[in-house]
């Protein structure tokens, strides 16, 4: 299948990152490289990652993106799984990624919701069924595809090379996910495999403001996307397009064409 490398974004989160990358050294199928982005922590969030032998790559421009990008430029893995530092991936995470993307339809991008942890049920709650299931359901709907979740996906560094001047990657006023979801190029394919577990913190949503600035900033997400590629063309140009299947350590030229049309959105294969 090949290697697979984890990027981590993390700004001043070094008590959450440790249990994150301690879940990294209990998977079943063991990274071949973590990767972790200070963002300009003024914690221990360096020593954290080089203590637990993760690489430290330091991005100095703040927000997720830049540093995502960071993370997946430096990588050296045919996959690149991408974690949040308060994530914990569930012990068959990786080994989940690596039988998903071996299937034959072989696609782009693997991702899933999250499983939230900490404060009380009626936050979790809300996380879950308004956040993470409107999310899924709106935001899929429109994109003609699943989304990608941030904080749990996978994908091919020969997607990532595609697409990596597309995107708004020095942004931090977008959604990160939500850019690199809209820029998936026609005959990249998005799945959402319920099978990858990873439990989520559910800080972000203990008032009510902070759910309403995440779903402000998904609306000018939306906006910043629409003007340049508009939805119907997005949809248009993707549908008549031809499925790209990407072959095991093949460079974005050697994916093989599918003639055949892109599904509005898919579930994992059965085993």
């Amino acid at each position: 299948m090949g290697t697979i490398s984890v990027i981590i974004p993390s700004l001043n989160d070094a008590d959450f990152l440790a249990a994150c990358l301690d879940a990294l050294a209990s998977q079943t199928r063991l990274p071949d490289e973590v990767i972790v982005v200070d963002n300009g922590s003024t914690d221990a969030t360096a020593d954290v990652a080089l203590a637990a032998g993760a690489r430290v790559v330091h991005e100095p421009l703040r927000g997720i993106w830049p540093a995502t990008a960071a993370g997946f430029d430096a990588a050296t893995g045919d996959l690149l799984a991408r974690l949040d530092a308060d994530s914990v991936p569930a012990p068959d995470w990786i080994a989940e990624i690596e039988r998903r993307m071996a299937a034959f339809d072989r696609p782009a991008v693997v991702t899933n919701g999250g499983t939230f942890y900490g404060r009380n049920s009626v936050v979790r709650w809300i996380a879950r069924n308004i956040y993470i299931g409107g999310y899924f359901t709106v935001i899929g709907a429109l994109l003609g595809h699943p989304p990608i979740f941030g904080s749990n996906y996978a994908m091919r560094a020969d997607a990532w090379a595609r697409l990596r001047d597309l995107v708004h990657r020095e942004r931090a006023d977008v959604h990160d996910d939500l850019d690199l979801a809209w820029w998936m190029q026609p005959g990249m394919t998005v799945v959402r495999d319920r099978r990858m577990l990873v439990g989520v913190s559910a800080r972000p949503f203990d008032t009510f403001d902070g759910l309403a600035r995440r779903v402000r900033m998904a609306f000018h997400t939306m906006s910043v996307e629409s003007r340049e590629w508009p939805p119907l063309t997005r949809r248009a140009e993707r549908r008549r397009a031809p499925v790209w299947v990407w072959e095991a350590n093949a460079s974005p030229t050697d994916a093989v064409v599918v003639d055949a049309a892109e599904p509005d959105g898919e579930d994992p294969l059965p085993a």
